[in-house]
């Protein structure tokens, strides 16, 4: 992972150097942005590895650039916030934030967020498989993508990671924390609210694909099958 390219976005210049400094020191390249409007030049020039985003910025919310950045691609992001409500926390995972992190943290816990973010980003297609059968889910390991009735599904990456761990086992019950540490990681401090999160957001795209049919379904106490 030496070598392997970050943009942070972060308007605070102590914050910021302290990040740099951390993430350079371990290997990683790192092009650091103070406004929204050089991160959006910055991902229009080349898209990095990992992007890590702060939310409030001086131009505008990070979880506006969230948004965009997840309708186009599944570029793990990792969100910053000096608030640390739940409210933002679980905004920022709704508009498809792999992870989230509140300051005051230390530097060297975000780098361990962000290598298992990209420890994942890269493990994820081999340990991923698709469904066997008469399946009406298509999946696409290196593209990373999966099509119901052939039609391809706007998933982020944790939601590829989610279906494709259910379509590994077609009617076996996975409990949220099988779930979270197949797409998450085991070194993940995320809760099982995360997983019903992504779930939520999950169901609703695949409702959209096929109206009337509900693919995942919940157990009670246990977790979720497909």
């Amino acid at each position: 992972m030496t070598g392997a390219h970050i943009l942070l976005v972060e308007d605070d210049p102590a914050i910021a150097r302290s990040i740099v400094y951390t993430l350079e020191r371990d290997g990683l390249v790192v092009t650091h942005c103070l406004l929204l409007t050089d991160a959006r030049r910055q991902l229009a020039l080349r898209q990095p590895d990992v992007l890590v985003l702060d939310v409030g910025l001086p131009d505008g919310s990070g979880l506006d650039l969230c948004r965009e950045v997840r309708a186009q691609s599944s570029l793990p992001v990792l969100m910053l916030s000096a608030h640390g409500e739940e409210i933002d926390r679980v905004l920022g995972l709704e508009l498809g934030a792999d992870d989230y992190v509140s300051k005051p943290f230390s530097p060297r816990e975000l780098l361990a967020r962000v290598r298992g973010m990209l420890r994942r980003a890269r493990m994820l297609p081999a340990t991923a498989a698709p469904a066997v059968g008469a399946s009406p889910f298509d999946v696409d390991l290196a593209g990373q993508r999966i099509s119901l009735q052939g039609r391809a599904l706007p998933l982020t990456r944790r939601e590829f990671g989610l279906l494709a761990d259910l379509l590994r086992h077609p009617g076996r019950i996975r409990s949220r924390e099988d779930l979270l540490s197949a797409v998450w990681g085991a070194d993940t401090d995320s809760t099982d609210r995360t997983v019903d999160t992504h779930i939520k957001t999950l169901r609703a795209k695949l409702l959209e694909a096929a109206p009337g049919h509900e693919y995942i379904v919940t157990h009670r106490g246990m977790g979720y099958s497909i």
